[in-house]
C-alpha cells in the first residue's frame, strides 16, 4: 500500500518548485530530498541545534519544525539563495573576511538567523547579535569570530553602497 501525496508549490531561491510530498515530510527533507538543496543542514531532528535554519516568507525558522505542506505556496530560503562565488551576500562574505566557521556544520543555519537579524535589525549591538543567533548551536567557534563576521555584515549592508543590494537575496534561478 502507497503512502498518499500532497501536492506542494514552494517558491524556494526564487524558482517555483511543485513536488509529491507525504503529508508527514518535514521541510528540511522536502528541501535536501525532494529538491537537491543540501545547504539546509539536519542536526538534531529535535529543533535544538538550528543548523536547518531557513527563511520562511522572510523569517528565520527551523525547517525540521515545519511540515512541507505547511509551506506550500511559500517563499523559502536557502542559504544556496543568499549568493554565490562571484556575488557573495554581504553574511557569506562576513564570514569568508572574518573566519566565523570552523567545521562549518551549523554555518547555513547561522548564516541564515544573521540574514534573518539584520533584515530586522540593521545594526545590532554585540549583545543583540548573540541573542539574535541563540537559536543555532555552534559546538567549535565559540561564537567570537561569528559575532565579527555579522558585525562586518552590518557595517557593508549599512553602507550606501551596498544597501539596496544586500537587503534582497540573489536570484538564484540558474540552480533551479
Amino acid at each position: 500500500m502507497s503512502n498518499p501525496t500532497v501536492e506542494v508549490n514552494i517558491t524556494v531561491n526564487g524558482v517555483q518548485k511543485k513536488a509529491e510530498v507525504e503529508p508527514r515530510m518535514l521541510l528540511v527533507h522536502a528541501l535536501r530530498d525532494t529538491f537537491s538543496l543540501t545547504g539546509t543542514h539536519i542536526g538534531c531532528d529535535t529543533s535544538q541545534c538550528g543548523a536547518c535554519t531557513i527563511l520562511l516568507n522572510g523569517e528565520a525558522v527551523k525547517s525540521c519544525t515545519v511540515l512541507a505542506v505547511q509551506a506550500d505556496g511559500a517563499e523559502v530560503t536557502t542559504v544556496e539563495g543568499l549568493g554565490n562565488m562571484n556575488d557573495l551576500h554581504p553574511v557569506q562574505e562576513g564570514f569568508w573576511e572574518k573566519h566565523g566557521l570552523q567545521c562549518g556544520f551549523c554555518t547555513p543555519g547561522v548564516m541564515m538567523a544573521a540574514v534573518d537579524l539584520l533584515n530586522n535589525n540593521p545594526e545590532p549591538t554585540e549583545e543583540e547579535i548573540r541573542n539574535g543567533l541563540e537559536g543555532v548551536i555552534c559546538r567549535c567557534t565559540g561564537y567570537e569570530n561569528i559575532v565579527r563576521a555579522v558585525q562586518y555584515a552590518s557595517e557593508k549592508m549599512t553602507s550606501s553602497e551596498e544597501t539596496e543590494k544586500s537587503m534582497l537575496v540573489t536570484d538564484a534561478k540558474e540552480e533551479g
